[in-house]
């Protein structure tokens, strides 16, 4: 029978996802692509106008509406590429209908800058409980980061003891500053505080405190700073001796230099202000004067690099690999119109999906990517437009 797959959020990654469902239109079968903004699902559907899609409002913030949407479409997943925010929503939905979920980022609270993957997790016995499976964090990072952490622990280590993490994107796309998605997330994250864990804890950092240069291949050298990333939640729960993982990412100093000022003036602020007599939250209102982060795919020029360096044991041996993945993001926007942090994003959370319902990743409980086997994900990433590399020191 034909499958119906449920895709809520209409922002970039989710037009790549939908883009990439379309491709494997085997697999997915029906779309349902809903959104607060039925408007934006339609956009995208406008282009694809010859698959099989169907647009619908929802308030994903509405357990109560989710529930009704996946019960008149008759969903056979749910794939979740709205705000982290509604993480818990839809969560709870799934499990009313025991319906298959993923998503691509750990939820989080919309009072507090903080990510964590604790309320998540608490509904395990849920989910077991449903017979249903919940995937964590289908995106690249967290997600391919992930597998590559299970792929290496599987072909190239006895015991892994140190992981980085690194996140570069070279992109310009010609403003002054904009993020590459949702800017009350993405500058959320890049102001709070940073962490690593080494030695069985967890360690803090002031933002952007530590600094390192890393040689990208395809791309040269960077500034890279170590932030707070959820992957390394899971990671350091799951990946065999491990004794310090840490995350960097890039970033040039136009974007640092204002990402300072508007934090000094107090604009990544959460907390109401008044203003003129109305409440206002000054990250959110921030968000409303930046370029939209779906609007910067056609100006986009220049390449990713997203991969990870692991040092061990092999046979008594030291060792050090570095998997990474190159993407174009003129290359990315020509094949779905989206750039390629969007495309990085999207096109793991299609794979993660067409591994639950084809039934090669499967269980009942909430999971994250490291506890399946890596090896058909890998493949999945060289056929479905990010194939990936080894380099070994």
């Amino acid at each position: 029978m034909k499958k119906t797959t449920l895709i809520i959020g209409a922002g970039g990654v989710s037009r790549v996802v939908v883009h990439k469902c379309v491709q494997n239109s085997e697999t997915f079968g029906r779309i349902v692509l809903a959104s607060r903004t039925k408007s934006k699902c339609d956009e995208i559907k406008s282009e694809l106008l010859d698959a099989d899609i169907v647009t619908e409002s929802v308030d994903a913030d509405n357990t109560d509406e989710v529930i009704k949407l996946i019960k008149k479409v008759d969903a056979d997943i749910v794939i979740n590429v709205a705000l982290p925010y509604q993480d818990l929503t839809i969560m709870d939905a799934c499990i009313a209908t025991q319906t298959p979920y993923l998503d691509t980022a750990n939820y989080e609270h919309p009072d507090e800058a903080k990510f964590e993957y604790k309320e998540q997790w608490a509904k395990d016995e849920k989910f077991k409980e449903a017979g249903i499976m919940a995937l964590l964090g289908s995106g690249f990072d967290p997600g391919v980061t992930n597998v590559f952490c299970a792929y290496a622990q599987k072909h190239y280590f006895d015991e892994i003891h140190y992981i980085d993490i690194l996140d570069c994107n070279a992109g310009d796309h010609g403003y002054p500053f904009a993020t590459n998605f949702n800017p009350e997330i993405n500058l959320r994250e890049v102001s709070a505080n940073g962490r690593y864990w080494e030695d069985g804890e967890w360690h803090e950092t002031k933002p952007m405190e530590i600094k390192m240069v890393w040689d990208y291949p395809e791309v040269g050298e960077k500034d890279s700073y170590l932030l707070y990333h959820e992957e390394m939640e899971s990671l350091v729960k799951h990946i065999k001796g491990l004794k310090r993982i840490r995350f960097f990412m890039t970033f040039g100093q136009s974007y640092l230099t204002h990402m300072q000022c508007l934090e000094n003036v107090g604009m990544l602020g959460i907390e109401p202000i008044e203003h003129k007599g109305q409440k206002i939250i000054p990250i959110e209102f921030l968000k409303t004067l930046l370029p939209d982060p779906a609007s910067l795919g056609s100006r986009t020029k220049g390449k990713t690099n997203i991969g990870i360096v692991a040092e061990g044991i092999k046979d008594g041996k030291k060792r050090k690999i570095y998997i990474y993945q190159v993407s174009d993001h003129e290359k990315c926007f020509a094949e779905v119109n989206s750039q390629a942090v969007s495309y990085t994003t999207g096109v793991p959370a299609m794979i993660g999906a067409k591994l639950m319902l084809e039934g090669k990743w499967s269980g009942k409980g909430v999971f994250n990517m490291e506890e399946f086997d890596p090896d058909i994900f890998m493949d999945e990433l060289n056929k479905q437009g990010l194939p990936w590399q080894i380099k070994e020191f």
